[in-house]
């Protein structure tokens, strides 16, 4: 095996890796009526005059299953944080009490449910198409080292039916995570 087909491979495996690991992160925002700190992680609050992620302005924490509160650090950043979450599209109604803002989880409509797992196979169709397209640079890649002479046709043939299983197992990969990501959403 050519070092430069080695180094390539590994670098198309990170690439299909962060991916995966994207959709991953998209499908725990995906509200599923249990309450999970995950759902605020990409809430942005305009405090001291840039945007912050609300884990930099407060601790958000789950007291009940369908309640997460969020412990605000600095009182005049109270009604910043509460606009966010309501400004967030999560469908969330945070009651501000003081520094502690209540964010109750209204459990899901089925129309909601249908509504989630449409957004779900979404997501899980970019994270696809962006691994097909690191097998394709990688195909290319190999196109232009069997052009330069640094690997034989056989090799190409090989190396490509490499590419083409790992694009398979994380294609797997996302599938499997989306059904999982299903079966919470319709869970009632």
């Amino acid at each position: 095996m050519s070092q430069s087909y080695g180094a390539l491979k590994k670098d198309l495996e990170h690439k299909m890796e962060v991916s995966f690991d994207h959709v991953k992160k998209e499908f725990t925002g995906l509200r599923t009526g249990r309450a999970s700190t995950s759902l605020l992680e990409n809430v942005v609050v305009d405090a001291y005059g840039a945007k912050m992620p609300l884990n930099q302005v407060g601790s958000v924490s789950v007291p009940e299953p369908r309640l997460l509160s969020v412990s605000v650090w600095d009182k005049g950043l109270a009604k910043a944080v509460e606009k966010a979450i309501r400004d967030a599209n999560l469908g969330l109604n945070p009651m501000a009490d003081g520094t502690l803002i209540r964010v109750p989880i209204p459990p899901l409509t089925a129309e909601r449910r249908v509504e989630l797992t449409k957004v779900a196979h979404k997501y899980a169709e970019h994270a696809r198409v962006a691994i097909r397209n690191v097998r394709r640079d990688g195909n290319e890649a190999l196109k232009k080292m069997e052009k330069d002479g640094d690997i034989s046709q056989d090799d190409h043939r090989k190396y490509g039916e490499e590419i083409q299983k790992m694009t398979d197992q994380y294609v797997a990969k996302v599938d499997e995570a989306l059904k999982t990501k299903e079966a919470e959403i319709t869970q009632v």
